[in-house]
């Protein structure tokens, strides 16, 4: 190695030792020209050991590296690829910086993980040493930014509504009751897009046990976000129908009723069943024509359009007989009725929802044409069950997310989500005990309603019998 570097060092410098071979033999022996020759590779292999280290820490500086997006309350966990980065040569790797935001990392996985505390454009601190460099080379340093996203509910603000305004209700309601040999528990909240804007809640609800006759009402109503008074119309709409029933559902009105139950029950008959599918037309259909009535008289003495008042109206009947529950329901618009059975193993929709048939667009009860139209007697319902586990009347503020498809309603298998949902089975730990109705039962629904789904911001009610 010496002789040709020698030799190669007298030709680039045009040193002719053609004629002086013996010469240059005997000078390529000496020692110290052979000492000199190994400092000068020594000296290049350190230049081109240097410049490649320098190369390489200007590399990985200049290098991007893409961490993926955390959210604040979020559980978050990403790794870091060193094959793919190309850090194979990384003889030690530490990161520094996450604790701030409530993260860290594992260095015997390369994970970060945690859940997030604060939102922003961070920096974390890469910590590292290069192969060929000794363990007292002080470590290299890297910035590499993370961004942790804001947690979506804050971004969303919670501005009361004006009390002082005309037909203004509470924000949040919540309630529990005994009806008979069943329970009741009810919330409704007003949704994050009203929240946002102090806006109202547009929905309502109301329910009456009748001790005299042994029936109760319950009736469900979700005001259109475009109609101004929406609260007042759905307000308007459970009202009346809780005070129709109380006026028209007497024990002499029902005494025909019940004799006809009776015989239906002992020997059921399509004679029967078409004279018990006529009584729940007449009854509910008059109960729904005089509501829609009220509302617009209402509009008319206000000398305002009625539909400024549109909701749609969900209703019951429910009462214990020796045969059985006998259920009746009526609804218009998109907010379905519920019916477990016993066992949970069949699910009974009570009412149709004013979906699809319209392009999308649902109907109110403060439109006359529902009452008009060939299909109004599709708008009921009747059941004779010996039991049942769970009666559900909601609004599309439940409905949207937690069934998504108008189809998903027909499934039992939905309605046990949602009760899992309901029991625990969520990611808030949200938790209503429906099994032994504690006294806070209605504050546990109405906290479980607060659940964050991506896009579905409307006002939720939710009623359940059990």
């Amino acid at each position: 190695m010496g002789k040709s570097f020698i030799r190669e060092l007298f030709q680039a410098q045009q040193i002719d030792i053609s004629n002086r071979e013996q010469l240059f033999e005997a000078f390529v022996q000496e020692e110290e020209n052979l000492h000199r020759v190994k400092q000068i590779l020594e000296n290049q292999q350190f230049l081109m050991d240097r410049w490649q280290l320098k190369s390489r820490l200007a590399d990985i500086q200049q290098q991007t590296v893409v961490i993926p997006n955390a959210t604040v309350g979020k559980i978050y966990e990403a790794r870091l690829d060193f094959q793919q980065l190309n850090w194979t040569d990384f003889t030690t790797f530490t990161i520094t910086g996450l604790d701030a935001v409530g993260l860290q990392f594992d260095r015997a996985t390369s994970v970060i993980s945690g859940t997030p505390t604060q939102n922003g454009d961070w920096r974390i601190k890469l910590s590292y040493r290069l192969q060929g460099e000794s363990e007292e080379t002080p470590l290299h340093e890297k910035l590499v930014p993370l961004i942790i996203n804001p947690d979506p509910r804050s971004l969303w603000k919670n501005i009361s509504s004006d009390s002082t305004a005309p037909f203004w209700r509470e924000d949040n309601v919540a309630t529990s009751a005994v009806l008979g040999d069943k329970r009741l528990v009810v919330a409704s909240r007003r949704g994050r897009s009203h929240a946002n804007t102090g806006g109202f809640r547009d929905d309502d609800f109301a329910f009456r046990h009748f001790p005299d006759t042994g029936w109760t009402v319950l009736a469900v109503s979700d005001g259109a976000g475009s109609a101004p008074l929406a609260r007042e119309g759905a307000r308007m709409a459970c009202a009346h129908i809780v005070a129709y029933f109380e006026q028209h559902f007497t024990n002499a009105v029902l005494a025909p009723f019940d004799t006809l139950l009776a015989e239906h029950a002992a020997n059921p008959s399509e004679k029967t069943e078409k004279q018990l599918t006529r009584f729940v037309y007449d009854q509910l259909g008059k109960a729904a024509f005089t509501t829609h009535k009220k509302i617009a008289e209402f509009a008319h003495s206000q000398q305002v359009p009625v539909k400024d008042f549109h909701a749609t109206l969900i209703f019951a009947l429910l009462k214990k007989y020796p045969c059985g529950y006998v259920i009746m329901s009526f609804g218009v618009g998109d907010c379905p009725i519920g019916l477990l059975n016993k066992d949970l193993s069949a699910i009974t929709l009570m009412n149709r929802l004013d979906v699809g048939e319209f392009g999308g667009g649902t109907r109110f009860i403060t439109m006359p044409e529902i009452f008009k139209s060939d299909t109004f007697a599709t708008r009921f319902g009747f059941k004779l069950v010996p039991d049942f586990s769970y009666l559900m009347l909601m609004t599309d503020g439940i409905y949207d997310p937690k069934f998504e498809v108008e189809a998903n309603l027909e499934k039992v298998s939905a309605w046990k989500a949602l009760l899992a949902d309901l029991g625990g089975d969520n990611k808030e730990n949200a938790i209503v005990e429906l099994d032994t109705y504690p006294p806070a039962v209605a504050q546990q629904l109405s906290d479980w309603m607060d659940f964050w789904s991506p896009g579905n911001h409307d006002d939720r009610t939710l009623m359940i019998i059990s």
